[in-house]
């Protein structure tokens, strides 16, 4: 089977901004990236349609339609969850499908956001509940939503997690010590960026960071990688240690 990659978002486009080089290099190598938005950020993330006068189930149809345009572009599979936003709010009916979605998808890695961001409490409400769910996941004795027990082969493993970065980074106390060379993969994320005009305001946003990020690939990949002067990069903290038998 090939490995696969579970990335939580708490709102739609989040994923994007944040992980879009990640989910691409895995689709890249061919493994299986899915996505899933606990929210559509219809309330906090879309005031230009509010703006515009359209309704709830209007803004939430623009958000999906977006959101499946960008993991395409990306090649990742997305579901939704329809959480609400402004406040997403932990519950147990939502860490109950958040356990069936690790169960189904199997993840080798996961990605979501840091536990702190003082701008946006959302974020850290989806860290909590990815980590409470992976670990619900794991439990032969926590039942399925749909209230049976899991067969053996659904209970998950105990994969890493990792955080990626925050819009504001240094006021969200975010100090990464993994960076990810996504120089082969940014175009994809690029065009998964441009499928979410009504944050157009964010596509140089993250195009220069992935430059600066980029620079911190090369300076910390060693003299001898031979890493090329566009590298581009994103950047992540690691949330468990790391298992090796080797320090490299």
């Amino acid at each position: 089977m090939p490995r696969s990659l579970l990335v939580v978002s708490a709102h739609a486009g989040d994923f994007v901004w944040r992980a879009g080089g990640a989910i691409a290099a895995a689709a890249n190598r061919g493994e299986r990236a899915v996505v899933v938005c606990l929210s559509f950020g219809e309330r906090g993330e879309s005031a230009s349609q509010w703006l515009q006068g359209r309704s709830l189930d209007e803004i939430k149809g623009i958000r999906r339609t977006e959101a499946e345009a960008a993991a395409s572009a990306l090649g990742a599979e997305i579901e939704f969850l329809d959480l609400g936003d402004y406040p997403l709010r932990e519950s147990p009916q939502a860490l109950a499908a958040l356990v069936d979605v690790y169960r189904r998808v199997q993840p080798d890695v996961v990605l979501t956001h840091p536990l702190a961001d003082p701008y946006n409490g959302d974020h850290p409400a989806a860290a909590r509940m990815a980590l409470e769910a992976r670990v619900l996941a794991q439990a032969i004795g926590v039942a399925n939503s749909d209230g049976t027990l899991p067969a053996k082969d659904e209970i998950i493993g105990a994969p890493p997690v990792f955080f990626f970065e925050p819009h504001q980074s240094e006021q969200s106390d975010f100090k990464p010590d993994v960076l990810l060379d996504i120089t082969d993969a940014f175009p994809r994320k690029r065009a998964a960026m441009e499928c979410l005009p009504a944050q157009k305001h964010m596509w140089s946003y993250y195009t220069d960071l992935a430059i600066r990020r980029g620079v911190q690939v090369k300076r910390n990949a060693g003299p001898n990688l031979g890493l090329a002067h566009e590298t581009m990069g994103e950047a992540y903290v690691r949330y468990y240690p790391q298992v090796t038998d080797v320090l490299a």
